[in-house]
């Protein structure tokens, strides 16, 4: 889920793709033939090698749909997740936006007129299946135009050998279960002092610095908007929980060697997978990455800075329709995109959560078996917290906070001046 959830796509490289027909990277759609349509797709790469890359997915998907509707072609083309945002914007301002999108934000397009509702899309039960907190979050102006694709929360995990060599256990033969940010600088602390060469991952580089940010404002009891969904980006409670990364993370040399401002999630992840990290923040993903490398590894919520409860953050990335007179052939697609067997099989492949109301009900049922270990992040979902991601200035505030979140907990670094100046251009943004 990119900023929000990231995906784990390292190939640069578009993968383009047709189902039954190969036209081309640079086709446009439209008539083909008489009666015949094609629609053109572009998606994020969620596998992290070319041997799992979702053009795999969507090839499956384009060709299971053309069986039903001979008279209408897909083309995908499937790009990493570090361009596949960039690749639509400069569709879109080339006059030649794709018909569907399955990428990060939507809210932009929406504003700009741009995208058809769901309801012009969707088919009743379609529509009525996103779950609620996502459906909303994909409202501008109490109309729905991003789809929910896939979503995610977080978790803390923790590497359990190293934890145990220095000396951090839980109480009666549980697992470790810290509950404040005490018990978090605490185990820190021990694990410097067993060598351990990084004690937390602190990930604040560009690829993913607006989530890390996320999760720990809404640990101290802020996040980046208030009840009122108003930017609250500079409220005291931020400025307190940068203050206790500069201070007590970062200050005291608990996050390793290199500074958090240029430590990508991924980096982190594969450092967790060799054994070198005691500690990180990291979404269902990062279990496969561990298990591949044998690292036995725990999972809780993130402690919050007083020990109370605090929402977990949650993440879901989005599909949209531009307005390119395929209306019902795209209508006809998504349906067919949000049926729960391709909701299962995407979600199955990649260790993601569900969108839909019937595909959670599936991987709830499915935890007492295989999925167990998703237990935890599918108990967080509903009660989650997402970005902004109705505000069409969000797009730009979170480039904002990737830009320069990580110099406010560096030594000597100023919270709440980069706070303040973070939240003025947002207010700013967000009237304009």
């Amino acid at each position: 889920m990119k900023g929000r959830y990231q995906s784990l796509a390292a190939s640069g490289a578009a993968l383009c793709l047709t189902a039954v027909t190969l036209t081309g990277c640079g086709a446009i759609g439209g008539l083909t033939g008489d009666n015949e349509v094609t629609l053109r797709v572009v998606a994020a790469d969620y596998g992290d090698n070319p041997q799992n890359s979702s053009a795999a997915y969507w090839k499956g998907l384009a060709e299971g749909f053309q069986k039903d509707h001979p008279d209408v072609k897909v083309e995908v083309s499937v790009y990493s997740w570090s361009e596949v945002d960039a690749k639509v914007a400069e569709m879109v301002k080339a006059g030649k936006a794709p018909d569907i999108a399955q990428i990060g934000a939507y809210a932009d397009y929406a504003a700009a007129g741009k995208l058809y509702s769901t309801a012009e899309l969707l088919s009743v039960k379609t529509e009525a299946d996103f779950l609620a907190p996502l459906a909303d979050a994909g409202k501008v102006k109490q109309t729905q135009y991003g789809m929910p694709f896939v979503s995610s929360t977080r978790l803390l995990f923790y590497n359990e050998k190293l934890l145990a060599d220095a000396g951090v256990t839980g109480k009666d033969g549980k697992g470790w279960q810290p509950k404040s940010w005490a018990d978090l600088e605490a185990a820190a602390k021990k694990l410097k002092g067993a060598g351990v060469p990084v004690p937390f991952a602190l990930p604040l580089g560009r690829e993913e610095a607006q989530a890390e940010t996320m999760m720990w404002m809404l640990a101290g009891g802020g996040g980046y908007t208030d009840n009122e969904e108003g930017y609250s980006i500079d409220s005291a409670d931020n400025i307190k929980s940068l203050e206790f990364l500069r201070d007590k993370m970062v200050g005291q040399q608990l996050v390793g060697p290199v500074e958090p401002g240029k430590l990508d999630r991924q980096a982190a992840f594969e450092a967790f997978a060799k054994g070198e990290v005691g500690m990180l923040n990291g979404h269902p993903t990062l279990m496969k990455q561990a298990e591949a490398k044998g690292v036995k590894y725990g999972m809780v919520p993130l402690p919050t800075s007083d020990g109370s409860p605090q929402p977990a953050m949650g993440v879901a990335d989005w599909v949209m329709a531009f307005k390119n007179g395929h209306r019902e052939q795209s209508g006809k697609f998504l349906d067919y995109l949000y049926q729960p067997k391709n909701v299962t099989a995407f979600t199955e492949k990649y260790d993601l959560l569900p969108a839909t109301t019937s595909g959670y009900q599936a991987k709830q049922a499915a935890t007492n078996g295989s999925a167990a270990q998703l237990k935890p992040f599918l108990a967080a979902l509903p009660s989650s917290r997402l970005y902004p991601v109705g505000k069409k200035s969000w797009a730009g505030v979170s480039e904002d906070i990737k830009q320069k979140i990580g110099t406010a907990v560096q030594p000597g670094g100023q919270p709440a001046k980069l706070l303040e100046e973070i939240a003025t251009s947002a207010r700013a943004a967000d009237k304009g």
